[in-house]
């Protein structure tokens, strides 16, 4: 199942080898793991869930705002060890995981699906060694996946 990490962050950035590929400010920063299983409809699902969290701040100050009501953009990183299984052992198994021409394809169809809802998108660089900075605004964590399991 395709997992997400989404965190609602007043600003965030990813650098890889020390120059900015992907910055927003006010939004949400999601981390995606592809898994072997994951197809199209998966990535469109996540995707719209994403976007239509209802989870920034109306006038009154309640959470029921949507990343695409509130104006704000998403950051999308690539992220498999979000696939890793710690149940046995120390060290995590990454079975699981897509293969990357699976991975990438579902993880640019992801970001592809997020700005077609309206959001306005940045992405880090897919298989690349990244730095990601974020200041969390709430702060304001969850975890998502496309097949409903938390």
């Amino acid at each position: 199942m395709m997992r997400a990490v989404v965190q609602r962050v007043g600003r965030c950035r990813v650098r890889v080898e020390g120059e900015t590929v992907g910055e927003i400010g006010p939004g949400l920063l999601v981390l995606l793991g592809v898994g072997q299983e994951d197809g199209e409809e998966d990535a469109r699902a996540l995707a719209g869930k994403s976007v239509n969290l209802r989870i920034f701040p109306d006038e009154e100050g309640k959470l029921n705002l949507s990343l695409l009501e509130s104006g704000g953009a998403m950051l999308v990183v690539s992220q498999f060890t979000l696939l890793g299984d710690c149940r046995k052992g120390r060290r995590p198994s990454f079975a699981s995981a897509a293969p990357a021409p699976l991975a990438e394809r579902l993880y640019e169809r992801f970001i592809e699906e997020a700005a077609r809802l309206g959001a306005l998108t940045a992405s880090g660089r897919f298989g690349a060694l990244m730095e990601v900075e974020l200041v969390n605004d709430g702060p304001v964590t969850l975890l998502l996946d496309s097949r409903g399991a938390f």
